[in-house]
């Protein structure tokens, strides 16, 4: 009779109003108490911390274990006790209920007694495994300490360790043995309203190179900053590696390798697998937001130009464009120019003095000369013509200075750059004592480049100079915060690819070193080219995404000397780059859901729809009742 009275209970929980639902035999409040999270009965939905809307019950179609094994669905130990009994988690789950505060000062008390922060990494990994709400929650409320160990620098040697910490596949793994199912494999994604996709190759990761299917490390902590700082819902992003083999030796020789086990396919077998790929997102996912991520330099302009510029091509072949994103390229190039906008107002001028200085830029691959495009185009737009920009210019490579007696072994990225007062082979310093810049940036993935001479050299010719070397991980970084301070009296204005610690100078002023890190550009683009349904990502959204960036900073971060925006107010900074990029994207008509009559309504569009991590009550769908 117990026994069927309970039943009857479980079978009628949430089917009767509250006030004339039967009261089970057992009942928790008496017997167990949660004094951190309040009383574990109450479930009143969450409230959405933007809109303030009421967030409703989600309607799951599993139940049980299943329910557990679900990281989108699993909230561990914080489900609440009417939950446990209509998901049928009794007995599957400890008694006491542990809410998601005690959750999260459990993992972060964990990290702090780990070595190291690759191990650091692993566990928030499982923990994403695991819990996804839990693991954004941590995310979002610990940017500033987490982000270093989830992405850069910390993702590189997870990159390199891929194969041996791997434990669970996270996204999707497309090979060339995929080559005529693409359509078939897109389809085998579990979630049917995916907005956000970045895509590797592996053959360029960060600094590290060739890395294969080990590549797929960037793409899973790319999106997680999507998801945190974005906004972007973590069900609705997709990571992809699509593997084209490598070149790497040391990787076809491991034994743990995940990877195409052969030499990576070049030509038109290469491109004719990328053109698969896209058009089987194109075919499932129309309205995608598609980012490469890491290609090697010798394709990656390439893909970009041909599916970013050619929309009316596409249409002709009866194909949808797709809105496509290189953060390699047009996002280190737009978060750059928001540092040198901010700093250019840190020296008591304004962004439109950018047209009157002059640059070294140290690296001429797919990153460097992306950023020197969008510094040019940024210096186009203050008035400059395109002869007289060009020739504010400098960029160097391993052989020297970009020239025109290199032009027949120059991309025609390069060759933009290439100058006729300056000979092959001549070296940074050689440059720096003949040009005179008052900006020296540094793509060029080597560390040590700037020396204290080529440091000391460019301040000769502007007292506060800017000095940003931005290649990532940290050992590729071409000087460090300190020396360049040191070197420079901490007269210069300083950003970096990857982070570093405060430095107090002799005077006592302690200066701290801003990471010129795309993550206050990328998660705002692809916010507002998800929500408004964007065809292109244009040069103007980028410009208007740079300006909202610098003018993210409050008086208290320059101060600090800092360039770009403290880290702890992504969220706010996403929010700026996704109204600037979206407002242009409208005024353009490159939207396909908003017009010109939202524009007013922008800022309250887009924050409404942005991802709060917090629990939310489940309630099983009615073919599960």
């Amino acid at each position: 009779r117990r026994l069927v009275k309970m039943l009857t209970v479980r079978r009628l929980t949430g089917l009767l109003p509250r006030k004339h639902a039967a009261q089970p035999f057992f009942s928790w409040s008496r017997h167990m108490a949660d004094n951190s999270t309040g009383p574990e009965e109450a479930e009143k939905s969450p409230i959405h911390p933007w809109s303030g809307a009421t967030l409703p019950p989600v309607r799951v179609r599993v139940s049980g274990a299943g329910i557990l094994q679900n990281p989108l669905y699993n909230k561990g130990t914080a489900f609440i006790y009417p939950e446990r009994d209509r998901l049928g988690l009794r007995g599957l789950l400890p008694p006491r209920r542990l809410g998601m505060n005690v959750q999260k000062r459990k993992v972060l008390e964990r990290l702090r007694r780990l070595p190291s922060d690759i191990d650091r990494n692993s566990y928030l990994a499982e923990v994403c495994d695991n819990n996804e709400t839990l693991f954004y929650a941590l995310l979002v409320e610990n940017m500033e300490y987490l982000a270093p160990i989830v992405y850069t620098p910390t993702v590189g040697q997870a990159c390199q360790e891929f194969g041996y910490r791997f434990r669970r596949p996270r996204g999707m793994y497309l090979s060339a043995l995929d080559k005529g199912h693409m359509h078939a494999c897109i389809g085998n994604w579990p979630q049917r309203d995916v907005q956000v996709i970045v895509v590797t190759d592996g053959s360029r990761i960060l600094g590290l190179g060739d890395l294969g299917a080990y590549g797929m490390g960037i793409p899973i902590g790319k999106l997680a900053l999507y998801c945190a700082a974005g906004g972007i819902a973590p069900h609705r992003v997709m990571p992809v590696c699509l593997d084209a083999g490598t070149n790497n030796e040391k990787l076809l020789k491991d034994p743990f390798y995940i990877g195409l086990v052969q030499k990576r396919l070049r030509g038109d077998a290469y491109f004719e697998l990328v053109d698969e790929f896209l058009d089987a997102i194109r075919n499932r996912f129309p309205d995608a937001f598609v980012q490469f991520e890491d290609f090697s330099s010798d394709v990656a302009m390439d893909i970009l130009r041909y599916y970013r510029e050619d929309l009316c091509g596409s249409k002709k072949r009866g194909r949808q464009p797709l809105c496509v994103f290189n953060d390699d390229i047009q996002g280190t190039g737009a978060v750059t120019l928001a540092g040198l906008f901010s700093g250019l107002i840190n020296r008591g001028l304004t962004p439109e003095a950018l047209k009157e200085q002059r640059f070294v830029i140290a690296g001429a691959g797919s990153a460097g000369t992306g950023v020197a495009t969008a510094i040019l185009q940024g210096i186009m737009k203050q008035g400059l013509t395109y002869g007289e920009a060009v020739s504010k210019f400098v960029v160097v490579d391993k052989d020297g200075p970009l020239t025109e007696d290199r032009l027949g072994k120059l991309t025609k990225e390069q060759s933009v750059f290439a100058r006729d007062d300056m000979s092959t082979g001549m070296t940074l310093l050689d440059v720096v004592k003949q040009f005179k810049p008052t900006i020296l940036m540094g793509l060029s993935a080597v560390g040590g480049l700037f020396t204290e001479e080529v440091v000391r050299e460019v301040q000769v010719h502007c007292h506060q100079p800017f000095i940003f070397p931005l290649s990532n991980p940290t050992a590729n970084a071409e000087c460090s915060a300190e020396d360049a301070y040191r070197w420079t009296n901490g007269e210069c204005i300083f950003a970096s690819g990857s982070p570093f610690a405060p430095v107090t100078l002799p005077s006592g002023r302690q200066l701290f070193p801003s990471q010129c890190n795309n993550m206050f550009i990328f998660p705002g683009i692809g916010l507002a080219a998800s929500v408004l349904k964007l065809k292109q990502v244009t040069d103007d959204m980028l410009y208007e995404g740079s300006v909202a960036v610098a003018e993210s900073l409050t008086q208290e971060d320059r101060d600090a000397g800092r360039v770009y925006p403290h880290v702890n107010n992504i969220r706010q900074v996403s929010l700026n780059v996704a109204v600037a990029v979206g407002r242009k994207g409208i005024e353009s008509g490159l939207s396909k859901a908003y017009d010109r009559t939202d524009i007013p309504y922008l800022e309250e569009i887009l924050s409404s729809k942005m991802y709060n991590p917090t629990y939310v009550p489940l309630i099983k769908n009615a073919d599960q009742q």
